[in-house]
């Protein structure tokens, strides 16, 4: 069987992070009050607006449920993952923090973050695509929506309550549920 190769974004997916719900509402105001930015996210550069990024990431609280079933999964030789995180470059510390709590050397082919700040959308297509993934999974429709535009992966995302709205048929509520579908196109591609 041909191994499927996965990615995986961090906040959010890999990390329960409660504070994503506010996502939702942030983009709305955003998309009334600069239409014209659409697709652009904000990059901090001064040092307040970098403590207060760092403080909301802060919000990643624990490694979500599912998250052992990745090791399982790649073990099993049924998938090659991937961790790709937009993060910028001055979150490196608690990334690496993060990696060590997640023993995600020991669970991941590669592990990639965004160190030279480029936009989010657009480094997770770069990754996407330079390690041409079958499956991407996300929590930020956003980038899902771009993902779906730009590559030919199977982009899989974690809504939250206030998205709950929006129809797409890759959408599950959890990582869990995620890797069940993951565990089902494997399972399709190899009866193939």
């Amino acid at each position: 069987m041909k191994k499927l190769k996965v990615g995986f974004d961090l906040d959010g997916v890999l990390l329960y992070n409660p504070a994503r719900i506010v996502r939702a509402p942030v983009v709305r105001i955003k998309h009334l009050f600069f239409p014209k930015k659409d697709n652009v996210f904000y990059v901090p550069t001064t040092g307040p607006e970098r403590f207060l990024w760092h403080i909301f990431h802060l919000s990643s609280i624990f490694i979500a449920g599912g998250f052992s079933d990745i090791k399982k999964l790649r073990e099993k030789g049924i998938i090659e993952p991937y961790l790709i995180t937009a993060r910028y470059d001055f979150l490196k510390p608690d990334l690496k923090r993060w990696l060590r709590l997640m023993k995600a050397h020991d669970t991941f082919e590669g592990v990639f973050m965004n160190e030279n700040n480029m936009q989010p959308h657009e480094y997770k297509e770069k990754l996407v695509k330079r390690l041409d993934l079958d499956v991407f999974v996300e929590d930020n429709w956003d980038v899902v929506a771009h993902l779906n535009k730009t590559t030919r992966s199977k982009n899989l995302w974690i809504y939250n309550i206030f998205d709950r709205n929006i129809h797409y048929p890759l959408r599950f509520a959890s990582l869990r549920n995620a890797l069940d579908h993951i565990l089902s196109i494997a399972n399709k591609n190899e009866k193939k």
